[in-house]
């Protein structure tokens, strides 16, 4: 696709009939997506992947869409790239998976469902040099295991470690326990089982990434500027990072258990030269209700020699959360859409702690500034980004609500008794920076971890920010760049 259909993409989302369709995080203008999928950086492009249903605003017979980009700014949609295949091992959904540049073939191993029952088989699919066309035979590179413990499995993920390929899955244990699944991958096609690798029994996991199953794993290093500790391959100033989606039975795409990371370290058994992790801490990957299932890329080293990484992750529609007024499903099925990814976030550890923060690109949205030093309550335009700081000694709560006389569902109403409604309240910290794409919401913490959300405004409402004493405000307008 050229870039003149590129920017006719970014005017279908400019142009949208629903004003809380997003404008700056790119997806189709109709249907269903969730996870991330098959994230890779190829020939200069960067190529998101998700799961797709093309036809309605629900989840079925799930198929890959894809978009690729240059620069993280304009991107490009293209046609779906794999399908369910009928009386393929994919029948039932295309599900989640990664692409990976095999021997200068791209080649994605995903999750193949045949059912209802949800059980998945590792289908592997090789894609042409552009990854715009895809060849699926129905190749199974791996089943589940035949191992009575082993009661669920889902979603391959594949890394490097001592100049190896390996690959795991998420599962989910007749002991109720979650657990990871570890194989060797010498051969694309035929992934060799190596057994269970990590289970949530572990002290640390149990603390931080407590699931039935973990879904959607991934394994990165990731650039740790503070516990110097050593990490197998690379240098004594990284870390390794485990991140898993926490799933408990019940769940429907409503998962309240969040996403959960582990920080810690590779090194290989000198008996079976297998990697062994080690976890040391962990965390909530993210804070807010609508973050599920993200998906990381391991990218070249930097400059310096630093491991880079990129994520992405989905944000659902649904029924208000925390007091937030949501979407039924008849106003989701009305809307004709749902799902958006979030934008691409770059990892580090600093102190033994995740750092999550914007891709450095995204800085290039910003447009017009309606408001610079701002200070107690201030407005924020519809697509908006704002940075709150505050000097030495400032701290008190950030409030982003929505406030209108249009206001329904709300908790309280402002000095002028006008409904609003709280979508966001945290402590200022070491400060604070917000994006405001339609109805999704992404707030970053100078050295934390994010937190997003979904808020659907209302005819005649407007955001606002509401600051402590002492704190201040700068807001620029998002504007897609001008090429």
């Amino acid at each position: 696709m050229t870039h003149l259909a590129a920017s006719a993409s970014s005017l279908a989302a400019a142009t949208h009939p629903d004003p809380a369709f997003p404008r700056f995080h790119p997806r189709p203008a109709q249907g269903w997506i969730n996870d991330p999928n098959g994230i890779s950086h190829i020939n200069g492009r960067y190529h998101v992947f998700f799961q797709y249903n093309p036809e309605s605003a629900r989840h079925h017979r799930i198929q890959w869409g894809h978009l690729s980009s240059a620069d993280l700014l304009r991107w490009e949609e293209h046609p779906v790239a794999l399908k369910p295949q009928d009386g393929g091992p994919d029948e039932f959904g295309c599900w989640t998976g990664v692409v990976t540049d095999d021997g200068g073939v791209p080649t994605a191993a995903y999750s193949g469902v045949r059912g209802g029952g949800g059980h998945s088989q590792v289908v592997v699919a090789r894609g042409s040099a552009d990854l715009l066309s895809w060849t699926q035979d129905g190749h199974v590179a791996v089943s589940m295991p035949e191992d009575p413990l082993v009661t669920a499995v889902r979603d391959p993920f594949l890394f490097r470690f001592n100049g190896k390929r390996y690959a795991m899955q998420g599962a989910g244990l007749a002991t109720g326990q979650a657990a990871l699944l570890l194989y060797t991958v010498e051969d694309m096609s035929d992934w060799k089982y190596q057994g269970i690798w990590l289970t949530s029994e572990n002290a640390v996991a149990a603390a931080h990434t407590p699931a039935e199953i973990w879904e959607c794993p991934q394994l990165v290093r990731v650039a740790d500027s503070g516990s110097g500790s050593a990490s197998g391959s690379g240098s004594a100033r990284d870390a390794w990072v485990m991140m898993f989606s926490l799933w408990l039975s019940g769940d429907d795409h409503e998962h309240a258990n969040g996403v959960g990371h582990l920080i810690g370290s590779l090194r290989e058994d000198p008996a079976t030269g297998l990697p062994v992790f080690e976890p040391r801490t962990g965390g909530k990957s993210d804070l807010g209700r609508d973050f599920y299932a993200p998906q990381i890329v391991q990218l070249e080293s930097t400059a310096a020699g630093e491991p880079s990484s990129l994520l992405w992750g989905w944000a659902n529609e649904g029924p208000g959360r925390d007091g937030r007024r949501g979407r039924s499903q008849e106003e989701i099925d009305a809307a004709g859409w749902a799902g958006v990814l979030t934008f691409p976030r770059v990892l580090s550890v600093v102190d033994d702690a995740l750092a999550v923060a914007p891709a450095p690109e995204i800085e290039a949205y910003r447009g017009a500034a309606p408001a610079t030093g701002a200070s107690g309550t201030v407005s924020l335009p519809a697509f908006a980004e704002a940075v709150v700081s505050g000097g030495p000694g400032v701290s008190g709560e950030v409030s982003l609500v929505l406030s209108g006389a249009a206001a329904s569902g709300a908790a309280g109403a402002d000095a002028s008794g006008a409904e609003r409604q709280v979508v966001f309240r945290g402590e200022l910290g070491a400060g604070l920076r917000i994006f405001v794409d339609a109805s999704l919401v992404e707030v970053y913490r100078n050295g934390s971890v994010a937190t997003t959300l979904r808020a659907y405004p209302a005819a005649g409402e407007e955001w606002r920010l509401e600051l402590p004493a002492g704190a201040s405000a700068e807001v620029w307008e998002l504007e897609q760049p001008a090429g």
